[in-house]
């Protein structure tokens, strides 16, 4: 099998919220991806392809791993968007400066359009949030999810008060 040259791992931050986009490792390239997410402090990964890696090693690193698979090329299912939003909203107020990891098969499509969605959710315009990505992420986003993510309408589910008070104090307008 011919393999795909790949964009390094991106790290996006963007008020209280980081992310780290990369592509899929292989259980060949598993301790290789466990020392890199180590080095951003990763707690979760959101896995949006099918599988291609034993999730056991990152789990037992305290690493937890979310399977939320949906079509390449496509825009994300309604369901996946709100686990994707519920997981953030939830992690980055219990455990602000946390980093969310998010890989499909190259990180060019499915993973960064879930990390757009978040900082749509979180009040930023679709286009900025595109172009800020793709200032990371150079051809991130295909045609058919650009339209979605124009025609998406945010809830402002990632907008906190306060992301830097005690988790008590945490809330979400």
């Amino acid at each position: 099998m011919a393999r795909m040259n790949r964009p390094a791992p991106v790290e996006v931050c963007y008020k209280h919220m980081r992310f780290l986009i990369t592509h899929n490792p292989t259980n060949a390239t598993l301790n290789a991806f466990i020392e890199e997410l180590k080095k951003y402090s990763v707690t979760t990964v959101v896995r949006v392809c099918e599988v291609t890696y034993d999730k056991s090693p990152l789990e037992k690193d305290g690493i937890a791993v979310m399977d939320w698979p949906f079509d390449d090329g496509a825009p994300p299912p309604t369901k996946v968007v709100d686990d994707w939003l519920s997981l953030l909203k939830t992690k980055f107020c219990e455990d602000p400066g946390s980093c969310v990891a998010v890989h499909c098969v190259a990180g060019l499509g499915r993973a960064p359009v879930l990390v757009a969605l978040a900082l749509i959710e979180s009040g930023m315009k679709y286009e900025d949030a595109i172009q800020f990505i793709r200032q990371k992420r150079r051809g991130a986003i295909n045609s058919k999810q650009l339209s979605y993510l124009e025609k998406y309408r945010p809830k402002m589910r990632l907008r906190f008060k306060n992301p830097h008070h005690h988790k008590n104090k945490c809330s979400v307008m």
